[in-house]
């Protein structure tokens, strides 16, 4: 019987500091990839020409693939997905560095379980290995997503369990899924851009019955760009799009009437949010232009997302 196959991919954008560290581990792995492939979105700095020099010096072939412009994170995996046929998918980002067996923990698990479409280890902060960066995604009651048990003890995360997804930042998807749950061709939304797409799939995922894991023997270092407190500090359209999409994603996916029973706290919520951005960051409310001009693409999204429940059922 065949070993299943595995693809890396990697979306870069002015990553120069971490992506050779990144590919040294993807390369030490215990479970070999199939297919490394790293796009790179337009960086400035001289991250192609060290992807080229890593490549150089290693046997495994490293596909680079160089868009002329910024196209974001959601478009650039959906490039690298389409120019493989692996069995599993595993996105990474380039300031994740994973230890050696971290793939092939991950690859048993979901064999083992193929319900399983998405699995994701321990992230742990690469300057502070004993604290949580993510164990997964979780969800609240008015569709706010958060990284499980980020800024906690590790210790307290040891156990491996069922999660309500994972986080983009190092994710393993079964191409079985992605192929299952792509919406126009699309598995991550590319009108999502950055940010909250890896919460839309695990969202998506869920509704068409499929399962995420986390495994805790699986142990990542993640450096993580955006830290506490450097919001302000982000491009102006990358905190449109933060802001948005969250919203974006409870259109196309939220059904039922069971969430009027929230809406309350919702109500809350959107009211103090709303104004606190009015008062200090406004411009970014701009953003519901972008909605409401892609509102036709969101409404024939949701209507796929319905079809294919319809098909569950």
């Amino acid at each position: 019987m065949m070993q299943p196959t595995v693809t890396v991919q990697i979306v870069t954008y002015n990553s120069a500091g971490d992506i050779e560290q990144c590919l040294d581990a993807v390369l030490r792995q215990s479970y070999p990839a199939d297919n490394i492939v790293v796009v790179d979105n337009a960086s400035s700095d001289d991250t192609t020409e060290r992807v080229r020099s890593f490549s150089g010096k290693y046997p495994a072939s490293i596909t680079l693939v160089e868009n002329q412009r910024n196209i974001g994170f959601a478009p650039a995996h959906n490039q690298a997905i389409r120019l493989t046929s692996s069995d599993y998918v595993l996105v990474l980002n380039p300031d994740v560095t994973l230890e050696a067996d971290h793939i092939d923990l991950l690859v048993k698990i979901m064999e083992l379980r193929p319900e399983i479409g998405s699995t994701t280890g321990r992230l742990v902060l690469q300057g502070n290995p004993e604290i949580i960066d993510s164990t997964g995604l979780v969800m609240n009651r008015i569709w706010r997503a958060f990284d499980r048990g980020a800024g906690e003890p590790a210790t307290q995360w040891m156990n491996s369990s069922e999660v309500f997804g994972v986080s983009g930042a190092a994710a393993m998807y079964s191409r079985k899924m992605i192929e299952e749950i792509s919406i126009q061709g699309e598995f991550f939304d590319e009108d999502f851009f950055a940010y909250k797409e890896d919460v839309d799939v695990a969202w998506r995922a869920g509704l068409l019955g499929w399962k995420a894991y986390y495994c805790a023997e699986a142990v990542g270092l993640h450096k993580r760009g955006w830290k506490k407190g450097s919001r302000g500090s982000q491009p102006l359209f990358i905190r449109r799009h933060s802001f948005i999409n969250r919203y974006k994603m409870i259109y196309k996916n939220l059904s039922g009437k069971r969430w009027l029973r929230h809406l309350p706290q919702l109500f809350a919520y959107e009211i103090a949010v709303h104004g606190y951005i009015l008062l200090r960051e406004p411009k970014v409310l701009a953003a519901w232009i972008d909605f409401w001009r892609e509102l036709p693409r969101l409404r024939a999204k949701r209507g796929e997302v319905r079809e294919k429940l319809h098909d569950r059922r």
